[in-house]
């Protein structure tokens, strides 16, 4: 789950971590009373969506007049921001954070996230910040400095200090950045956090430190013990298909493509789709209906499967375990029926009851390709979107009819007119 960058840097302030004032607005007369309520006279108006990069694509505006504040929240809200974590088709923007300008001297990067290798917290700091953290991996690796956490001990205040000299601050900002860099830890590890980011980190001319930007995402499994963060979930950042997936306990993630899986198992799932790009297919989504799927639960799957209008064939690839294979077989007819299928559908079972299953299949009457194994399942579907289109293509190109020619006029008699001999 994410939340806007205004709801973490309330959670920043809650840990105690440095931030800039700032209220957010979701109009435009509440921007412009916002401006007025901190004072000043410099403010920025953020666009607040699930995304980074706003500022490239036009999301936030340094405003130095309250008519300024006006014309750039107008704006900025309600535009299609589109940055390059939002995809193509941008995300409609329909908050704002007004924020206290800031007088910044250097813009810095720190980050926790959880380190599967080592499974700890790892923290990671680099003096260049306010651009992606991506690129300084790929081309400046160096700068980029790690502390792996114990979370027996926590960050260590001599762990803490020597990444906030590492990354070129001043000996008098070296003790703040450590307590900050502390607090952030306290935050990841508090909320359940996935991730905790801030860039950019700044060092102010005052010699301050302050969190400028705020980013965290949380563990979804772990949400049940945080009914407060739940309740900052902005169902207007997610995609509508991941939200009624979420209904019915289904792990569904929208891709580009236009071959829908359905797989049980997150492992089996990821594999399905590289033996679909294997074969020449892109898959539509990732779909993990998990160790307990009932029939209804497979229709419902296959409903939102199909309510993406790209989707132009259905792969299922399910090893029976704990899930058997007439399970997913009676549910897979069921759903077949209900939505009324009209997209070829290659289904591949093994393991438990596998062969109950292939017999519910076959017995249905319904047009379903079975495939033996996951390398005849990727060809064959591939195969059948090919083979829709062709039969279209056929059908588009017939030739028109031939137009019968028109009725000649009859001769006239030679021999009509003369006189005979």
């Amino acid at each position: 789950m994410k939340i806007h960058e205004y709801q973490g840097k309330e959670l920043f302030r809650k840990y105690g971590v440095p931030t800039p004032r700032g209220i957010p607005a979701f109009s435009v007369d509440e921007a412009v009373e916002a401006a007025k309520k901190l004072g000043g006279n410099v403010w920025v108006v953020k666009a607040q969506i699930h995304a980074g990069g706003r500022g490239k694509g036009g999301g936030v505006k340094v405003a130095k007049t309250l008519e300024q504040v006006r014309e750039f929240s107008k704006q900025i809200l309600g535009m299609q921001l589109k940055t390059h974590q939002t995809g193509p088709d941008g995300q409609k923007v329909r908050r704002l954070l007004i924020e206290e300008g800031a007088d910044i001297k250097k813009e810095l990067y720190a980050g926790m996230v959880v380190d599967r290798g080592t499974q700890k917290v790892v923290l990671m700091a680099s003096s260049e910040g306010g651009m992606d953290i991506e690129e300084v991996a790929a081309h400046t690796p160096e700068k980029i400095h790690k502390v792996f956490i114990d979370p027996q001990n926590g960050l260590t205040d001599r762990e803490a200090t020597e990444v906030a000299r590492k990354i070129g601050l001043p000996e008098s900002a070296v003790g703040e950045a450590a307590e900050l860099f502390k607090k952030l830890y306290k935050t990841f590890w508090d909320t359940d956090a996935s991730l905790v980011e801030v860039n950019p980190l700044v060092l102010t001319g005052g010699g301050k430190v302050v969190a400028l930007d705020s980013k965290i995402n949380f563990d979804d499994n772990a949400l049940f013990r945080h009914p407060d963060i739940v309740a900052m979930r902005d169902l207007d950042e997610e995609d509508p298909l991941e939200i009624e997936a979420s209904k019915y306990d289904l792990n569904y993630i929208s891709l580009d493509g236009n071959i829908a899986c359905m797989v049980n198992g997150a492992g089996l799932a990821m594999a399905t789709m590289d033996t679909v790009k294997l074969f020449g297919g892109a898959p539509a989504n990732f779909l993990d209906v998990g160790g307990g799927a009932t029939a209804e639960k497979v229709t419902a799957a296959f409903k939102i499967m199909l309510s993406n209008p790209k989707v132009k064939a259905i792969l299922v690839n399910i090893f029976g375990g704990i899930m058997k294979c007439d399970t997913i077989a009676t549910g897979v007819v069921a759903a077949a029926r209900e939505v009324n299928l009209k997209v070829p559908l290659v289904v591949r079972m093994k393991g438990t009851n596998e062969d109950l299953g292939k017999k519910i299949l076959k017995d249905s009457g319904l047009p379903i390709i079975s495939a033996d194994n996951m390398g005849d399942a990727g060809k064959k579907v591939v195969a059948a979107i090919a083979k829709k289109k062709n039969v279209a293509v056929k059908k588009k190109a017939k030739p028109a009819a031939k137009k019968k020619p028109a009725k000649k006029a009859p001769k006239k008699s030679k021999s009509r007119g003369k006189k005979e001999k």
